[in-house]
């Protein structure tokens, strides 16, 4: 059996290029983060949204759906992909679900809560992903979804962590 050459590192490093290609910073998805945690993690600091959403990018799994919705969306753009196909993503067709699946790959990464999150940023569009909804700013059919999963899931990490951070410490006497 073979396996791939291509280290972790280096796909990690493409799909930070391919998202500030895009036009996403990694700050526009810690945004995301905050707004979904800000109400739940009263000290909440941008750098630890930003440590999550690194953390979330540094897995392989999320690069390999990065990269995948990332390359049909510059397709879809240069009008490369086959009839229907190019059609359902330059008009991100309501029953062309691959992109949702794509992002649930993501969001899964750290359990239920994700999942919630990411509907609700995908429903409100929050942030920089009412940018990449609009269709005058490119075909990105397949990207905000991907970065409303990444926010997802470092959203959920990080209530993860302050969760686990809680239960570890001991009781305090008032």
């Amino acid at each position: 059996m073979k396996f791939s050459q291509v280290s972790s590192q280096q796909v990690y490093e493409k799909a930070l290029s391919l998202l500030q290609e895009r036009g996403v910073r990694i700050e526009d998805i810690a945004d995301i983060v905050f707004f979904l945690q800000k109400q739940y993690v009263p000290d909440l600091q941008m750098e630890m949204c930003m440590e999550s959403v690194h953390a979330v990018l540094k897995k392989r799994e999320v690069q390999n759906a990065l990269l995948t919705g990332i390359q049909l969306d510059m397709l879809a753009e240069k009008g490369q992909l086959l009839s229907p196909l190019q059609e359902m993503l330059d008009a991100d067709e309501p029953l062309y679900g691959v992109d949702e699946v794509l992002s649930l790959a993501v969001v899964n990464l750290y359990g239920s809560i994700g999942f919630t999150n990411y509907g609700y940023v995908d429903k409100i569009k929050y942030g920089i992903l009412e940018k990449l909804n609009d269709k005058k700013y490119g075909v990105h059919t397949c990207l905000d979804d991907l970065v409303g999963a990444i926010a997802a899931a470092a959203s959920s990490r990080i209530a993860h962590r302050v969760n686990q951070e809680t239960e570890n410490t001991p009781p305090t006497t008032a």
